[in-house]
Parts: structure tokens; sequence; C-alpha cells
């Protein structure tokens, strides 16, 4: 199978009345991000924002968890996959889409977001949180940088809430994220998808066009593209100590 078809499985899109979602579906990894998962992620965020019908979308994970991050398994396979030496522009790929998404995301974070995952849910425009789900932009314990964290964060946040954040690199979880501005709301864990779905469709019912334009004004003060921004953060965070992923470490729940 290409990594193209394996990018299909790896994420869902889902189209609801005015609204529709994308689902990172690998559940037997706790969602975590592969060649493939990225190259579908940044296929459905494409297709989805395409159709005039879609006024906003959905990110979550599949079976009640967000995303553990990096997959090292995956990464570590002998032979390697063919995607491997390519997961640098395939990821870049992913938060283009992101960043160039003229729909508003509405993030459901369940379980965890971790390090790679955090900044798929820091990349929402709006994010609901369960009250234990946690939050864990963890580079720095283990000696890497995090630029697509910091690119997102800083594109959001002060440098005041994101030092808590990504010096310390401890988890997060829901009510402090909301204290810190990373969410807007943070709720029982069952009730997560539930407040993020409610929220799209009454996001849906808004008039055609306006939340699009709304958010191309928001974006209108960068005057860059998506890759002149990441490339601040990756070019300024080049010189951190990068371990290969046999030596990353990756916290689940």
């Amino acid at each position: 199978m290409s990594a193209q078809n394996a990018g299909q499985e790896a994420v869902e899109a889902i189209i609801h009345d005015g609204w529709a979602e994308v689902v990172l579906n690998r559940p037997e990894r706790k969602n975590a991000i592969n060649g493939p998962l990225g190259l579908g992620l940044a296929a459905r965020l494409a297709e989805l924002d395409a159709l005039d019908d879609v006024r906003v979308i959905l990110l979550r994970g599949a079976d009640g968890a967000f995303c553990s991050g990096l997959d090292l398994k995956s990464f570590n396979q002998e032979p390697p996959p063919a995607w491997v030496g390519e997961f640098q522009q395939i990821w870049r790929g992913a938060h283009r889409s992101l960043f160039n998404c003229r729909k508003p995301i509405v993030g459901a974070l369940e379980r965890y977001a971790i390090n790679g995952g955090a900044a798929l849910a820091i990349a929402c425009d709006l994010l609901i949180v369960g009250e234990t789900a946690f939050l864990q932009v963890g580079e720095a314990q283990i000696g890497m940088a995090a630029p697509y964290n910091l690119a997102w964060l800083s594109l959001r946040h002060s440098e005041a809430a994101m030092a808590e954040l990504v010096l310390v690199g401890d988890r997060q979880t829901g009510p402090r994220l909301v204290e810190l501005g990373f969410a807007q709301q943070s709720v029982p864990d069952d009730q997560v998808l539930a407040t993020a779905t409610a929220l799209c469709e009454r996001l849906a019912t808004f008039p055609e066009n306006g939340l699009a334009q709304i958010k191309k004004g928001m974006r209108a003060r960068l005057q860059m593209d998506a890759d002149a921004w990441f490339d601040q953060f990756t070019q300024a965070t080049a010189s951190v100590s990068a371990p290969k992923p046999k030596s990353m470490a990756q916290t689940t729940r």
C-alpha cells in the first residue's frame, strides 16, 4: 500500500450539514503520528476547505483520544518505511494545511495531546478539553526543540503563557489550559466530543463565508505565508540537539 493510500485510512473525513470532522484514525497506535497520518491530515483538510458548504471543521482523534505524538514504532521499522526520509516535508505539509485552512478548526482534546500531537491541538482555532485530559509539550525534557508548537503558540499566545508549557514541559490538564488561555472550555471527560460537536453545529448556522472572512482578517496582521511563518521557528531552533527517534521518550496513557 502506498503512503498516499495509507493516509486515506489514517485520517478520515466525515461531512455533516454545514460542518465536517477530520479524525486521526490510528486508534491501535493511540492516533500517533507517522508519514501516512501527516499526508492524510494535509489531504483531508485541503479537501474540506475547498467545499463551500463546509463552514467549520472539527479535529479529533478516534476512540476517545486525541494524539500521543510520534509513532516511534513506525519510524524504527526495518526496513524503514519509504516515507521516513520525507517525513520533515510531510509534517510541514500537514502544518501548512492547518495554517492555510480558511475554515475555523475546533479541536476536541480527549485524554492526551503530546509533543507533536500537542502542536495539532494548539493549531486549532478553538479547543475543547476534558477535565482530566492533558496537553504536554515535553520536548525540553529530552533535549529537543518544539518548532511547530512554538510557531502555533506564538501565533496565538503571549510569551509568559508559553513559558510554563514549553520550558517546563509538564502535563497541563483541562482547567489549567483554560486558565492559561490555551483552551476555551474544559468539560467532563465524557462530554468533550458532544460539546465540540455542539459548537460546530452552532457555527455552521452562521452566514456563508462569514467565518472564513473573519479568520482571513485575523491572519492579515502576519503578512507572511505558512512557510515563512514556520521557517522562523525551525531555523531559530535548528541548533538544538535532536535525538534520533529511537532515543526519544514518549509518554502516553
